[in-house]
Parts: C-alpha cells; structure tokens; sequence
C-alpha cells in the first residue's frame, strides 16, 4: 500500500498532482482528481469531492490516477476533513470485501464513511454556571430552584438545568439574560468510559481456563482465528473476556459482534461487571447522534471496545487487535441487500489481513467452521461442560401421530402434564415456535378465501394482539375485516395454525393463574421493553415464557428447567441445503436454556417425524454424530465447505421480463465442465415487495475460482435493461 503524502505543486506550469478517489456510491473504480495548491492529502484522506451536479465525501485511495485524461476535464478536490485517514488494512478490507462478494467498492466504503457529521470535530458542551460578580434580581421560587441546583455544582445545559430544577427554560433563559448564569464550555463528554482490564473476572473453571490461556497466548502474537466451540452455560463469554482483558492492557481495541440487537441487554450488564464499564455501542437502535460520536471514539481510539452488529465491521478502528463473533452459526450476520456479504466470514478476513486473532464463539458452531477447525485452518478451543457443573439437559420426543393435541389444539397431553409439574415446583417452563403473530394463514370457510400479500407471495400473518393481517417480508399490513371480502359472509373467517400469540392463548385457558409472557420480536416497545421483560424472567416473575428465535441464543434463565419445542419440524418443511443444520442448531440451543443453574433440565420435542436423523442427534445428545452425518452429505453433493456456491437472483417488476432476463443470462454462461448451473428456477418466494424473482444458483469445487467465472459470464451477457435487477450472493444462507 502507498503511504505518500500528495502535495499540489504552487506553480502553474507544472503538472497538476492527480490522485484517486474512491466515492461512496455504485463505481467499481476510483475516479482521478486533481489536488488544489497548497492541498496535502493521502491514501486515506476523507477528502469532498464533485460528482455530477453534487459534492460527495470519498477517500484518497491507492492506485496510480489515470494521466492520459484531458487535465480541463479533470476535477479537483474540495475540501479534506481533519480526522485521520482511513488505514492501509482497511482500505485493503474494502477492496478485498467488494472483490469476493462481486460488490461495488463505492458501496463497501459506504459502509465505512456513514456520515458527514461524523467528520467533524464534536462541539464543546455548553454548560451554565452561577456567576457570583452578577447582582441577584428578585429570586422567585422557580429562579430558587434553578440556583438551588447550580449551587450543588452540577454543570448542565440550558434545557437539562430546567429539568433538574423542574422548571421551564423560559426561567433558565432569564436567570441567564440578567448574567446570573454564564455559559462555560467544555469538552464533549466520552462516549463510554474506558474498561478497566485489571480487575479479577469470574472464577474459571480448569478447561475455562486452558482456552482462555491459549487465547491471550494469540493476542498480538498470532493472527489466527479460534472456534470456541462450548455447549450452553460453559461459559464461552467469560472466556473471551479474558482475551478482550489482555487486548485492553497492549492498547489496543476490540470489537464484539453479536448477531441481535436483544442480546445486547443483558451482555451489557455481564460486561459492566467484569470491566467496570459498558462497550461502545453501534447498531440500528443508536441515536444518529451517538452513531457519529462513537464513529469519532472509534476513528481516534477513545473508544477500547465495541460491542454491535454485523455493521460495526466496518468502523475505523485506529488499533484493532480481536474480534469475537459471538453466537458464529446464526443466519443474522448474513447481509442480503446492497452489499450482500457474511459478517462471520468478513471478521475472519479482516482479522488475516490485519494480523490479529478471530474468535468464533457457539454453542452449535456452522458445518463451515467446524470443518475449518478439522482441517487445521482454524484452531479449535472445546468446552464440553457447563461452567456451573450442572448437566445438560434431558431431551424427549413426543409422537405428535399417536400423542398429539385433540383437535383444535396445539399442545401434547405430556408436555401440558411437565408444564404443571414445572411451576407447581416454583420453576419456569418456555415454550418455543419459531412462528410470530397468532395464526400463519386466515381463510374464509364459507369460500376458502385466502388472505395474501399483494407485493409478495406470501399469506398475510393474523397479529390479534394488533388486530392486523400483516407481511412478514414488506411489512404491508391491513386491519382484520369483519366479514370475507370475496363473498362478503360475516363471521366466516378462520386462523390456520399456531403462532406464539395463539399458544398464549391455549396456555392462559390450560393455566389460568400462571404468570405468562410472550417474547416475541414484533411485540410493540421495542429494546426498552425487551429489557424490562427480560428482568421479569430473570427474576422469577413469570411462570411460562412463549418466544420465538428471539429466546433460544444468548440469554440466562436461572430458573428455567422446561422447554417445549411446539413443532420441531417446522424448520425442515422446505428446500434449504442447510435445513438439517439450521433445525439441529435452533433445537440444541433453544433446549439448552433448561437448567442452565440448577441443572434438572428438560426438552420437549414435539413431531411428526421422531425417526429423523436430526431428533435422534438431539435425544442421544449425540452433537458429533450429527456433525459427521451432515458433513458427508455436504461432501457427497459438492456442497459447502467442500464445493462453493454462489445464487443469481433475477427481479424485475414483470414476471416474464425477469424470466426471460434469466434464460438469457444462462444462455450466456462461459462453457466450463467444472461448473453446475441449476436454474431458472422461480424463486421460493416469487414475488418480494412488487418485484418477481428467478434464481440461478451455481455449483462448483472448493479451490475453483468463482469469483472470475462470475465475472467473466457477467460481462459476457447483455446488460439488464428495464428495471430488471441482478443481484449475486456469493456463500447463500438462504434459498428463499
């Protein structure tokens, strides 16, 4: 990588310098401009720059600009913003992340540079102080209060002292007109406080410690990536914690990834009281303000530790030395929009290119990484026991073909029987369906009238709790009619089949005094409520949870000795190729939740299909037994992580146009004996938000270079025309 410093030339009849600058939009390349005299810059200057009719932020990038341009064509730079450049591995991070997933640079470093704002210095604060050389006016109560407050030495803004003294900023306003209060300025305060890496972490146990011994042997030693593979409750956080611990003590950063926004709660708390301070927070929940202060800690190294989502990737981290990918196996680190990448596999990349160590922590590690670990290209650290010394727990399956439900209802005699054993006992029991709202699917018996999206090709999901039919892929919804709108018969109208909603129903009239709570993602109140509900589980005020996936990684019931899996199969009812491990993921970690603390845990499964390899693994608690199964079928059929994949996905807003754009594309393909092309095919879901969808998904040997066949049959082919859209999904999670 280049580390020049571009300075203009003050003469006008030299040769204006001429750098490259990548901008954050769809260009696969970076544009020349010219650098204005008396301008420096660098690789990794954020500098503005024109494009079009506009003025956009970009980064100085490596290359040589292109000389043969006309020079009366070629445009300057406008301004460099006075924040460090971005560093020589990042921008090599870009470069390498838009080169695997066949993604526009452009669109990579927007990822990186997220706001103007955030380039800027922050203003200082502006506080209000009692300023005593002032004479006093005549001090009514409200102005007593406000000097009441002032007196006690807090130092706040205008509208903060107001509230503290509990009184409009109209009186603050006129305490400050009479130069009784006088503005003081001071720095921004930090975004968290820094993480204390000497205090004493929790008690490990000797295989605890063995892991945690080789993981601060790594850090800044040996970029090499772990797979921290712990059943639940070994303690795999407290683990990390130890590595995140000696990273703090060499001054450097870490980064924690965790795949949802609802975990962060509670891990926030574990690490409080471990460190003695919170992490930087980035996700979706932030305020546009805290995201561009914490963009700024990060860029200048204030901020030790950032705990986010698959986006917190890409922040400018002045001294990264670890990431952990908490929870590795989970299907929210894919991205499927824009830039369609595998934060997992991309934390990996970074950690390689970087020098530093990767740590992919679960419980139920993906087929990839176990194999990885297998083959020697990642290391692997076991904790095969619960930290607390309690046992896993006992798994059950319930022939749901001879002791299911009478009709009409959803829950097995036996596992109704466990629940009230469970909270007889002063326990709690979770039931789990991975199904949100109350019904999939409302019909009119009189006509059989079926309620779907008019953008997708989806059912509408009943949400009594909202008294809306709602889409669970566009987010339209509609209120619930009274009566069908084919034949306009009232009272006809009939859920099919149970979500979470329709089980707290069934289970309010089994147990009409139990405590019950559904967690569900689409219940209204957001993180705030989530967290309130959680301390209510925590605490023992609730007797029967209901949740969906939202319940089954992550979180710590300490009384929680039964769950229910409602329908196990669910999850195998389509064409995924990663179906089994998926199911098997889900089942092993949402029945892992029982007896956590005090041991005496139990699962429920309920099926239709007991014989199933997967419900076998689970019952046998035989995790190898799966592992190995799974992997020679993946090795038998060419399929991740002994082939590659990559999908095509053809969406236009006609149908036959993005048909025909797909026979096309295919009839282009270069001829290559080592690739398998599977397609057209309509898409699972054919119709996404007005768009319909065609899949082509390409199959080939692990070491064959994919990416370059991609790229050679995509310039091969005709361009898309008429609003027809290809988007390329190099590693697909999912085959929707």
């Amino acid at each position: 990588m280049q580390t020049d410093i571009f300075t203009a030339h003050e003469q006008e009849n030299e040769a204006p310098t001429l750098v490259q600058v990548l901008v954050p939009v769809a260009v696969e390349r970076p544009y020349t401009y010219k650098v204005p005299a008396g301008m420096a810059v660098r690789p990794g200057s954020i500098v503005k720059v024109p494009l079009g009719p506009q003025l956009v932020i970009g980064a100085v990038w490596d290359g040589v600009a292109d000389t043969k341009l006309d020079p009366k064509k070629i445009r300057g730079i406008v301004h460099v913003y006075d924040c460090a450049p971005l560093g020589d591995d990042l921008r090599k991070f870009v470069d390498w992340v838009a080169n695997w997933t066949l993604s526009a640079p452009g669109m990579v470093l927007r990822m990186v540079l997220r706001s103007e704002e955030a380039l800027q210095p922050e203003p200082p604060q502006v506080c209000l102080q009692f300023n005593a050389a002032a004479p006093l006016p005549r001090l009514t109560q409200a102005r007593q209060r406000v000097l009441d407050v002032v007196g006690e030495g807090a130092l706040l803004g205008k509208a903060d002292l107001a509230s503290a003294a509990g009184v409009s900023t109209s009186v603050v306003e006129g305490l400050k007109q009479a130069q009784v209060l006088q503005e003081l300025l001071l720095p921004p305060p930090p975004v968290c406080k820094p993480p204390d890496p000497s205090l004493q972490g929790h008690p490990l146990t000797s295989l605890q410690q063995a892991a945690a011994n080789q993981l601060i042997e790594a850090v800044g030693s040996n970029p090499q990536t772990f797979l921290l593979d712990g059943v639940t409750g070994s303690g795999k956080t407290e683990v990390y914690f130890e590595a995140i611990a000696a990273v703090l003590k060499q001054q450097k950063q870490a980064l924690i990834l965790l795949p949802e926004i609802a975990l962060t709660n509670q891990f926030l708390e574990r690490f409080e009281k471990r460190f003695a301070a919170r992490p930087a927070e980035w996700h979706s929940k932030i305020t546009p303000k805290t995201r561009e202060r914490t963009w700024r800690a990060v860029a200048s190294g204030e901020a030790k530790v950032v705990i986010g989502a698959r986006s917190a990737l890409f922040l400018p981290f002045k001294k990264l030395g670890l990431i952990v990918v908490d929870e590795e196996h989970d299907g929210a680190y894919k991205q499927g929009d824009r830039v369609v990448y595998n934060a997992r596999d991309m934390a990996v990349l970074r950690g390689h290119l970087s020098k530093f160590p990767v740590v992919l922590a679960s419980a139920t590690p993906s087929v990839e990484s176990r194999i990885n670990a297998q083959e020697g290209r990642y290391q692997l650290l076991s904790l095969p026991e619960r930290a607390t010394g309690a046992a896993m727990p006992r798994i059950e399956c319930i022939d749901m073909r001879q002791d299911g439900p009478e009709r009409g209802k959803w829950l097995a005699p036996k596992l109704v029987k466990d629940i009230h054993a469970t909270i007889s006992q002063g326990k709690q029991a979770l039931l789990f369906l991975n199904r949100r709202g109350y019904a999939p699917l409302t019909l009119c018996r009189t006509c059989g009238h079926r309620f779907h999206c008019d953008n997708c090709s989806a059912w509408l999901v009943e949400h009594r709790f909202k008294g809306k039919l709602v889409c669970h892929h566009c987010g339209y919804s509609q209120p619930i009619p009274e009566k069908c709108p084919e034949c306009s018969k009232p009272d006809t109208l009939v859920a099919c089949g149970p979500g979470v909603e329709r089980i707290a129903e069934d289970i309010s009239d089994l147990f009409p005094d139990a405590r019950v709570l559904v967690l569900s993602s689409d219940m209204p109140g957001g993180a705030e409520r989530f967290k309130e509900e959680m301390k209510l589980v925590e605490e023992g005020r609730v007797d029967i949870i209901i949740g969906t996936q939202l319940v089954a990684k992550g979180h710590n019931f300490p009384n929680l000795t039964l769950v229910g899996v409602v329908d196990a199969d669910l999850g195998l009812a389509n064409g995924d190729p990663r179906a089994a491990e998926k199911t098997y993921q889900l089942m092993a970690q949402v029945t892992g939740r029982a007896g956590r603390i005090c041991g005496q845990g139990k699962g429920i499964l309920q099926t239709y299909n007991p014989e199933q390899p997967i419900m076998n693994a689970l019952l046998k608690g035989d995790a190898e037994g799966f592992y190995e199964t799974e992997s020679q079928a993946r090795k038998n059929a060419g399929l991740p992580p002994f082939g590659r994949m990559a999908a095509l996905v053809i969406s236009a807003a006609n149908r036959a146009e993005a048909e025909a754009y797909s026979r096309v594309l295919v009839s282009h393909s270069p001829p290559n004996d080592q690739v398998s092309i599977l397609g057209p095919a309509e898409a699972a879901l054919a119709l996404v938000r007005g768009k319909y969808r065609f899949r082509l998904l390409v199959i080939t040997r692990r070491s064959f270079n994919l990416q370059g066949f991609l790229r050679q049959w995509l310039a091969n082919a005709p361009q898309p025309r008429g609003g027809v859209r290809v988007q390329i999904d190099v590693d697909p999670q999912s085959f929707l």
